[in-house]
């Protein structure tokens, strides 16, 4: 089996084939609308200029494969090295690669991103099991691998069942929430935004997330200078594709808290929220969380996704979990001196690590007896 590749500079470019990468797309069951074109054409704008590239693999005239890469120096254990991540880091929430490949094409795959931008670490983020085949087969042409699991992103399957009202603790506080919501007159909205509405709705969203911790702390999505554009065009697009849903929790005309979604193949993935401080103690969040499962029963979604979520943290989605999706980081150094003498200082950097932990462990059990 041969495979032919072409190398593009970006996904706007007039010889990109739009057309067979929407068909690659749809018959891909691990696409994900993070492998949207809208997202990544956003994600693109973006990025430095120069630092985008466009792998297309073809067997004949068929697509089999587009793997937008960004390439660029970054800082890593105090050595400047040339590495290459997926486009759309670190925005992107959970990735499925775009390829119909068996994993028997894996090496001769590394060999041409390794031939056409020579790297000293290729890092690729936010992967389900369904990548490991292929991962595995780039192990033998690095000189170290490494795959770090980065979350267990819980899953809500949504059944007839879900028209009762929930048992034990959650109803108590969706109770109290629905309650504090009829005393202060708010309202929860649902909404599909498209292309006109899109941006009056996003404003209103920033709005919030910019007074919320998140904004206090630098760390929303739609704030920033570089993330606020970002993820406003990626919305923007992503809504005139008719991928987008919000719902918001409304007082006075004004939106107090909300959570958006991206709607994908019968599963919502529940990108990011955020409420007002002045309304923290409404528990809006949990509120808004059972209005994606009643939208879900209305419309027939199958699945609400967590989308990402921290290791150390967590999601309300909890609470209601009837799965979970592994996310792992794969991280492939090359067998060049940049690439040895990376990993080297990485392993180091584990081991100190490591032991720092141990030591810290064993000062927290002497302490009580002391």
């Amino acid at each position: 089996m041969s495979f032919r590749y072409q190398w593009l500079n970006s996904l706007s470019a007039t010889d990109f084939p739009g057309d067979a990468y929407l068909a690659l797309y749809q018959r891909l069951p691990q696409a994900t609308p993070f492998n949207h074109l809208s997202w990544l054409r956003a994600a693109e704008q973006a990025a430095e200029q120069g630092s985008v590239h466009i792998l297309l693999i073809w067997q004949e005239q068929t697509l089999c494969g587009c793997l937008p890469l960004l390439y660029q120096r970054e800082k890593q254990k105090g050595l400047t090295v040339r590495v290459i991540h997926h486009l759309g880091y670190p925005m992107t929430d959970r990735l499925g690669l775009m390829l119909d490949l068996p994993a028997s094409a894996g090496p001769a795959l590394l060999q041409e991103i390794r031939r056409q931008l020579p790297h000293t670490l290729l890092q690729l983020h936010e992967l389900t099991e369904a990548e490991t085949p292929l991962m595995a087969s780039w192990q033998p042409q690095s000189s170290y691998t490494e795959q770090r699991l980065i979350c267990h992103a819980p899953e809500h399957l949504i059944t007839e069942a879900d028209r009762q009202e929930v048992s034990g603790d959650v109803r108590y506080k969706l109770r109290r929430a629905h309650k504090r919501c009829q005393q202060l007159g708010a309202e929860i909205k649902r909404l599909t935004p498209d292309a006109t509405s899109a941006p009056a709705i996003l404003a209103a969203i920033t709005a919030v997330e910019q007074v919320s911790w998140k904004g206090d702390e630098g760390v929303g999505v739609f704030c920033g200078a570089s993330r606020q554009p970002w993820m406003t065009a990626a919305f923007t697009a992503m809504a005139a594709a008719g991928l987008v849903r919000v719902v918001w929790l409304e007082h006075q005309g004004q939106c107090i808290s909300y959570r958006i979604g991206v709607l994908d193949k019968g599963r919502l993935y529940d990108y990011n929220l955020a409420f007002h401080p002045d309304h923290a103690a409404l528990g809006s969040g949990r509120l808004l969380l059972q209005e994606w499962i009643r939208w879900g029963l209305d419309e027939g979604w199958q699945w609400i996704d967590a989308s990402r979520v921290s290791l150390t943290s967590n999601h309300q989605l909890h609470e209601r979990m009837t799965g979970a999706t592994s996310h792992w980081r794969w991280s492939f150094y090359s067998r060049t001196a940049s690439g040895l003498l990376l990993a080297t200082a990485y392993r180091c950097w584990l081991r100190y690590k490591s032991y720092r932990q141990q030591k810290a462990a064993q000062t927290t059990q002497q302490e009580p007896s002391q």
